[in-house]
């Protein structure tokens, strides 16, 4: 397991998304909100930055198209910057979490998220390099411009796409 920060103690009593910034509707829900939205399956492969892939992973959770839809990005919306209940932050377009492509997912294999792997419930962004699916997660800002997170900032690629072998800066 490869983390940036001390893993948190997290309870679903307390745990809660929001989703602010460029959006006509600011949001927040607890665990138990979230789980009354629709949720969805992702079913397929993840890959680590370290060169390992898991193959034939399934997830559960909700998708962000879901919870950006009930936000309502502005016109203004090209990107989001997502953040942890630990402060680490990734940076994405917005074409790289809509249109069925990202989750946060709170099941992992029919069982809940372990707290180890970003439980209870992490950024899913299964098409890209895993450090984009930030353990953890707290909620999304949106935003009109790029905002570096924790690891690009420090020289990882800024899209980080495995086919492309986009792992660092300048790849």
């Amino acid at each position: 397991m490869l983390t940036a920060e001390v893993t948190p103690d997290l309870s679903t009593d307390s745990w809660s998304f929001t989703v602010e910034g460029l959006v006509d509707n600011p949001m927040s829900w607890t665990w138990a909100e979230l789980h009354e939205l629709p949720s969805s399956t992702y079913e397929g492969d993840i890959h680590c930055v370290t060169t390992w892939s898991k193959l034939g992973m399934t997830f559960r959770g909700v998708s962000i198209d879901t919870l950006l839809d009930i936000a309502r990005p502005t016109a203004a919306a090209s990107h989001i910057l997502a953040v942890t209940h630990t402060g680490y932050t990734t940076n994405l377009p917005l074409a790289d979490v809509t249109g069925g492509k990202a989750w946060v997912a709170w099941e992992v294999e029919g069982r809940p998220l372990p707290v180890e792997h970003g439980g209870p419930a992490r950024l899913l962004v299964p098409h890209l390099y895993f450090w984009k699916s930030a353990k953890w997660v707290a909620g999304l800002h949106v935003l009109d411009h790029d905002e570096p997170g924790f690891w690009e900032r420090n020289g990882y690629h800024d899209r980080g796409d495995p086919w492309l072998e986009q792992r660092y800066q300048g790849d």
